[in-house]
């Protein structure tokens, strides 16, 4: 059964094994929805699962409020949207700070996940609320990560997908700043081994520093340039005859503003578990390759990037679209914004999103085109 309108239900789904064999006892994954039903759970149905970004949360009528909402293309008088909390999150799916069974907080004990994990977890949930099948499944980001893989491990379960703002693997050069983010966290003396959640204090500065290095990755080059260049913070003088913590430019002061932001809403631990995550993103691991992967999906999928990504740049989208195996459509934001356009751009997310809609209810779902080559039935 689907949780009241707009609350945060905890879904139990019990032990989770991971991709690479460790146990995950006792999980249970957070969700929200909005919009009624409509159809059958486990055959045609509204249902749209929105996937969020790193550390994005349930509330998806918050973050895409543009989005999300009657009326708007994500209608929820005619769509059932639903979204999760990924598996190794900190707002209320079991990550490394929730309680283990032992009583204590998961910490340095929640094993390394990946991707794949979070989507299987994420399926346990839908199944314990009785949901079977689901119209589309969209995220960007780490939000599409998941959407890939959900074409891959549970293709007669999506009818659609779209995939924003992301690649088919990690690349070495994500890999390289990801890990640079991780170590800020786990070089901080606060992080005591990751077992620091009783102790009263906590790796915020390490969590900050990488957040600063994290947002430079989201924001567009010229973006950041043209709102700061080369401008002092007011009241400060970084030009100086000796360089200074308390006398810095402008964009030092506003990436200072957003690690301490992350800090104050998000858990350093659950950070390493999800970046370490992203890390290990490839589609094409176990499966032939990537292309053999991408060539696999039936699911007819939409492909969305953005022209000034830093973090995931548009040829890795191009990628994508060139290799998948039914693709639906291809679209780019063009903004100064770079990697997170897609929760900025309103008016161009709208556009594409009533596109997507649009060609969802025009095109045969990928289990139609695999009942019609007999590979299982309706």
């Amino acid at each position: 059964m689907l949780p009241s309108e707009g609350d945060l239900h905890t879904v139990a789904i019990g032990d989770v094994t991971t991709e690479a064999g460790a146990t995950i006892a006792d999980a249970a994954i957070a969700v929200r929805r909005w919009g009624e039903l409509r159809g059958e759970p486990d055959g045609e149905n509204n249902i749209l699962l929105v996937e969020h970004a790193l550390t994005g949360d349930t509330r998806a009528d918050d973050w895409w409020c543009e989005i999300i909402g009657p009326g708007k293309a994500l209608d929820t008088d005619r769509w059932c949207v639903v979204c999760t909390n990924a598996l190794g999150s900190c707002y209320g799916s079991t990550g490394p700070a929730s309680e283990h069974p032992d009583g204590d907080a998961w910490g340095s004990r929640f094993p390394a996940i990946s991707i794949r994990d979070m989507v299987v977890a994420e399926a346990a949930a839908l199944d314990a609320l009785g949901i079977g099948r689901v119209h589309a499944v969209l995220g960007g980001s780490m939000g599409g990560a998941r959407t890939l893989e959900w074409t891959l491990l549970y293709p007669e379960r999506v009818s659609y997908a779209l995939v924003i703002a992301v690649s088919a693997r990690a690349s070495a050069w994500q890999i390289g700043i990801q890990s640079a983010q991780i170590t800020s966290i786990t070089q901080d003396p606060a992080w005591q081994g990751g077992d620091y959640h009783a102790t009263g204090s906590s790796p915020d500065a390490g969590l900050a520093a990488a957040r600063r290095l994290a947002h430079l990755t989201y924001r567009g080059e010229l973006e950041i340039d043209e709102r700061f260049g080369t401008s002092p913070q007011s009241g400060e003088n970084p030009l100086g005859p000796f360089r200074a913590d308390d006398q810095r430019f402008a964009v030092q002061s506003y990436l200072e503003h957003q690690g301490k932001k992350l800090t104050e809403r998000f858990d350093a631990a659950c950070y390493v578990a999800l970046t370490e995550a992203l890390n290990r993103h490839d589609v094409g691991r176990g499966r032939g390759g990537l292309n053999k992967a991408l060539h696999s999906i039936n699911v007819p999928t939409m492909v969305v990037g953005v022209d000034t990504d830093i973090l995931y740049p548009y040829h890795q989208q191009e990628h994508l679209s060139r290799n998948l195996g039914n693709l639906l459509a291809m679209a780019k934001l063009s903004s100064p914004v770079g990697h997170d356009a897609f929760l900025v751009e309103a008016r161009q997310m709208d556009r594409i999103l009533r596109n997507f809609i649009a060609l969802t209810e025009q095109a045969p779902s990928g289990r139609e085109i695999a009942a019609a080559r007999g590979e299982y039935a309706i």
